[in-house]
């Protein structure tokens, strides 16, 4: 490997080390293809505010990963996954760290005892996982997110970085299959979890709600009783319009397979028997009667079964 390369590392390895990652972000940029020198940022806050005005490019972002791949000093790693993170909220920067093999470098993060450089490595990959090409590496770290999310600390940093990364890889259809084991537990921490932490969780489910391939795994789901309880007129609005939305989903798909007349083997405390129960049925003609306009006319749309 030549000198100057092996020189370039190490300088930008100083200058994250010195508090210093933005420089990272602006190394090479003179004109005519004059690169600028490093130079120190001028404070800490640069590292996290996310107020570049700068792409990126491919031999910066490559530095960036060797650093990333290279050091074991938690301030270097924790900065330049924060720093990979804002850079892959560009599209052209999601291709790059890819073929970069940046995705593989990221997501060996996940698995850090450290939970600062877990959730900043979960928040890269999510920005990733917008490009559906990237998704198809990421895959391989479903599971283990999975069990970040459900073992974890609730409502903590790093099991929201996990919803937001697995809601993110659920868009479409093409990856929901991996989460089929774990609908009961995203159930139990929809129950348990506080406002942002359900509202993710509602997000997640709502995607699946919508293919049919999941219907049968969503309504089989053992589903604690207290889920009704979403379905009070007291219920936060952006918490009761998704559980709605999503009894709605799971509705249509089962017109769609023409189902609705035949009832399913489910167990009993399946999400089943809860939705197509006489308790559920009171509630959602309670809900006709909401003084919202939006939440009514969400009711309207659900057929009492």
């Amino acid at each position: 490997m030549g000198g100057a390369r092996v020189a370039g590392w190490v300088a930008a390895g100083l200058a994250l080390g010195a508090g210093a990652c933005y420089c990272v972000y602006r190394l090479a940029r003179g004109r005519g293809g004059r690169r600028q020198r490093l130079r120190p940022s001028r404070s800490a806050e640069d590292l996290t505010n996310g107020s570049y005005d700068d792409v990126l490019n491919a031999e910066q972002l490559q530095k960036l990963l060797y650093l990333l791949e290279s050091t074991e000093d938690p301030v270097i790693i924790e900065r330049a996954l924060v720093t990979l993170g804002n850079s892959a909220a560009f599209s052209a920067n999601q291709v790059i760290i890819r073929e970069l093999g940046g995705i593989p470098i990221v997501g060996s993060k996940i698995n850090s005892p450290n939970h600062s450089i877990k959730e900043k490595a979960l928040n890269a990959l999510n920005n990733l996982s917008v490009n559906v090409e990237n998704q198809i590496k990421i895959k391989i770290y479903i599971n283990q997110v999975c069990e970040d999310v459900f073992s974890g600390p609730l409502n903590s940093a790093v099991q929201l970085a996990g919803l937001r990364l697995l809601t993110n890889m659920t868009v479409t259809n093409d990856h929901q299959h991996l989460l089929s084991s774990y609908i009961t537990d995203l159930f139990h921490v929809l129950l348990t979890g506080h406002g942002p932490t359900k509202v993710q969780v509602l997000k997640l489910l709502l995607n699946l709600s919508e293919n049919p391939a999941m219907t049968e795994g969503l309504l089989g789901a053992q589903v604690d009783s207290s889920f009704l309880s979403l379905y009070d007129g007291h219920v936060a609005k952006e918490i009761l319009l998704r559980v709605l939305t999503l009894f709605q989903n799971i509705n249509n798909c089962l017109q769609k397979e023409g189902r609705l007349a035949v009832q399913p083997p489910f167990t009993k405390g399946s999400l089943f028997f809860l939705l197509y129960g006489e308790e559920c049925a009171q509630k959602m003609r309670a809900l006709l009667y909401h003084p919202d306009a939006e939440v009514k006319e969400k009711v309207t749309i659900i057929p009492e079964s």
